[in-house]
């Protein structure tokens, strides 16, 4: 038997085996259920030509057209991505907005034996859930922020105390992106559509009753926006603030941007997009130092004369409590460990007031 279910908190999610979209593969790059896996009925281009004909030509042909592609497709899910699945196998399938596509699929799975449940509503019911927690609700976490200048570690230490069992959002992780202008990553940026999902399933997972760990941002990390709610929530949070000097910084900058740093052509395309405020003959020396492979001189630079500029500017207009400022001044380990040491009871005196 079908079962039906709109229940999308992470327990309801969790509890099944595969969350399975049956939406075309463009329309799951846009965003998408976290965890989900697409199996879709029908790929970009044949829900392109079905769509065409049902409203150009015939709308009975266009239907068995179509029925076809989704049974040969099925078939194909059936016997390869789900191929493995013994009769055990508990699925929720979605499709737009839980009618024809995900119908099918579940029908055939009902048929097959497995205990499967259909999203009623689709990736509509989960699109208005998101919207809802980043644009409509506050957010009721107790947020603190990470916060310091460029290059003070906050991304290494969001991470080591993380592992000590303190809750933390990693923004920029969820963004795909180290949000300052040599900051992108591998494979680009989630859409902002799939980046508001992401946060909404990372906060979902997350005790409200405790505090949270987020790396100071602005209101943008790359391309994407900060919803809100968050936003809001973030202005208003407490601080732990990070200091270190500015050769500790310059080094770590170097070894945390080494990627783009080996891409002559990336990093001096990086640094013609600078603000105007900068002058052409700054801009012009740093193009030549990027050139001459003098990227620690470069990084150093930068902190001084465009970074920390910005980072003071910011900090003028903040109003927020700072509860700790923390002293990373080294690259090695032990000093991330003592660091994270610090932040962790930090948390610990805000948990217990």
């Amino acid at each position: 038997m079908i079962r039906r279910s709109v229940d999308l908190s992470p327990a309801a999610r969790d509890g099944f085996d595969a969350l399975i979209d049956v939406r075309s593969p463009a329309e799951f790059a846009l965003d998408h259920i976290p965890g989900a896996i697409n199996l879709p009925v029908l790929d970009d281009a044949q829900r392109a030509a079905v769509g065409t004909e049902y409203d150009q030509g015939s709308k009975f042909l266009a239907r068995r057209h179509g029925a076809a592609l989704v049974a040969r497709n099925i078939a194909a899910h059936l016997e390869v991505a789900l191929g493995d699945r013994d009769g055990s196998f508990q699925p929720l399938v979605y499709c737009w907005r839980g009618g024809q596509r995900s119908g099918a699929m579940v029908t055939v799975m009902d048929q097959v034996g497995w205990p499967v449940t259909l999203l009623e509503g689709g990736y509509q019911t989960w699109r208005r859930q998101v919207k809802a927690a980043v644009y409509d609700a506050p957010v009721s976490h107790r947020l603190v922020l990470l916060d310091g200048p460029t290059g003070a570690g906050k991304t290494a230490l969001l991470g080591a105390v993380a592992a000590r069992g303190v809750q933390t959002l990693d923004l920029e992780a969820l963004a795909a992106h180290r949000g300052s202008l040599f900051g992108a990553m591998p494979g680009g940026q989630p859409s902002q559509k799939a980046f508001e999902s992401r946060l909404h399933d990372a906060l979902s997972r997350l005790d409200p009753a405790r505090p949270v760990l987020v790396e100071a941002e602005s209101s943008k990390i790359g391309a994407r926006v900060v919803p809100p709610s968050l936003w809001t929530a973030m202005a208003a949070a407490p601080v732990i603030r990070l200091d270190s000097p500015v050769a500790v910084r310059a080094a770590r900058t170097v070894r945390d941007y080494a990627a783009i740093a080996a891409d002559p052509s990336a990093l001096d395309a990086a640094l013609t997009r600078l603000p105007r405020h900068i002058g052409k003959q700054m801009v012009a020396e740093w193009r030549a130092l990027a050139a001459a492979g003098e990227i620690g001189a470069l990084a150093a630079e930068l902190i001084v004369h465009h970074y920390d500029p910005a980072y003071r500017r910011q900090a003028q207009g903040r109003d927020r409590p700072e509860r700790a400022v923390i002293d990373l001044g080294s690259l090695d380990a032990a000093a991330l460990q003592r660091a994270a040491e610090q932040v962790a009871a930090a948390l610990g005196d805000l948990s217990a007031a």
